[in-house]
């Protein structure tokens, strides 16, 4: 069975559910748990060589989500909306991301020194990781459901930035006094919630596929503001000389990365 997206004037087949089920799947885990299973292995190195690896990473990440978001997810959805109805929900994308993080419903952290480590901190952590690993869902979910190498492009991009962002959550849990293995398993909990938000998106949006164009703009408007708020005000805080060209040559490296795709 196939759904349509509708464009102005003609209609557009999705991918066939029964394979985007499975590829929604097999992409939201490699978007939120495979970021999961990397940052691990950054437990393994030293605290200060996490410390030089995890800017890297950061780099990477915010030229993997800005060439998603203006070379992959803008063009899709402007191709399927108006721009007025597309960047009105890019905007949407930014202002709710904006206003979550101001509710402190989502918090990131990147640098284990910096991090506040009170126990309700921990939590939030915890739930902010969830909220944001079920946003990852529904975001890769609704590009599977456009075009399966869509889907891979977010994913890819989403696993870019799990990846620092899970190395610097589980650090907050070890400083606030839980067991490696307990914070581990505590974000393997909230990185499952890409696979919720991935089943739900893939059932609305093959009930409701006309909506799958604006989730596509507000995942653009959600990698936007990520990148620009988030993580680059944290690679401002390194070396301006030879720091400062290592994450313009590794932001460039993300954005050819998603460009070869």
């Amino acid at each position: 069975m196939e759904g349509r997206v509708l464009r102005p004037g003609r209609s557009v087949r999705l991918v066939s559910v029964s394979v985007t089920q499975l590829a929604v799947l097999a992409l939201s885990v490699l978007g939120s748990v495979g970021g999961l299973l990397v940052a691990s292995a950054l437990l393994l190195f030293h605290k200060d060589a996490r410390a030089r690896v995890v800017p890297w990473l950061v780099s990477y990440a915010v030229g993997t989500l800005l060439g998603a978001a203006f070379l992959k997810l803008l063009p899709e959805a402007l191709d399927e909306l108006p721009p007025p109805f597309a960047f009105g929900a890019v905007l949407a994308g930014i202002l709710t991301f904006f206003i979550l993080e101001k509710l402190v419903v989502w918090r990131h952290c990147h640098d284990e020194g910096t991090c506040d480590v009170h126990q309700s901190t921990a939590t939030l952590v915890i739930v902010g990781d969830a909220v944001h690993t079920f946003t990852d869902g529904v975001v890769i979910a609704a590009t599977a459901l456009v075009s399966l190498p869509l889907g891979l492009t977010t994913a890819l991009a989403v696993t870019a930035h799990e990846i620092p962002q899970q190395a610097g959550d589980v650090a907050v849990l070890l400083s606030a006094g839980y067991s490696r293995s307990r914070a581990l398993l505590l974000n393997a909990y909230a990185a499952s919630g890409a696979l919720v938000g991935a089943i739900a998106m893939l059932t609305f949006g093959a009930k409701v596929p006309s909506v799958v164009p604006y989730v596509v703009a507000f995942a653009a408007g959600n990698f936007i503001y990520v990148a620009m708020a988030d993580l680059i005000p944290h690679l401002h805080r390194g070396s301006a000389t030879t720091g400062a060209v290592r994450q313009v040559l590794l932001i460039a490296a993300g954005v050819l990365t998603i460009a070869l795709l």
